[in-house]
């Protein structure tokens, strides 16, 4: 079963906003991918199918952004969906998180982004010699009164 989403739809960051202002739209979001890991995305998605992300929890690799192929990883009714991820030429790829650590993390916006390195063993960029990661912001006033939060 899954959850019902608990956020708008997230928009894909082609880049960075120049500023804090730049980053809030009239549909704002809690989660976007940056213009390289969303190009890697269309990468894996060729190799692996569609995709989703389920935030970690901080177990065995710390707090990364795991990113499986639709199917492998079962969500739950624990599970929070932040959002989905839009990049030209994919279905949405989904992003969860668990409702505890969203307890924590709900005052922030979440960017997915992709560096050199090992990821983790379960998560598809590993055999890539790429991770994902995830860079944060605390979520402006205009955010937190679109969620609900103000």
């Amino acid at each position: 079963m899954t959850p019902e989403p608990t956020a708008p739809e997230a928009r894909v960051a082609t880049a960075p906003p120049a500023s804090v202002a730049e980053a809030v739209t009239s549909t704002p979001s809690r989660v976007d991918v940056t213009a390289e890991a969303a190009a890697f995305l269309v990468r894996l998605t060729a190799q692996h199918g569609p995709l989703m992300f389920h935030q970690s929890g901080g177990c065995c690799d710390g707090s990364s952004p795991m990113c499986y192929p639709v199917g492998f990883f079962r969500i739950g009714a624990v599970d929070v969906h932040l959002g989905d991820l839009h990049v030209d030429g994919l279905d949405p790829i989904e992003v969860y998180m668990s409702r505890s650590q969203f307890e924590y993390w709900k005052y922030t916006h979440l960017t997915i982004d992709v560096v050199d390195g090992r990821g983790a063993g379960f998560s598809v960029e590993s055999p890539e010699g790429k991770r994902f990661l995830i860079r944060s912001r605390m979520l402006t006033d205009d955010e937190l009164s679109a969620f609900g939060l103000a």
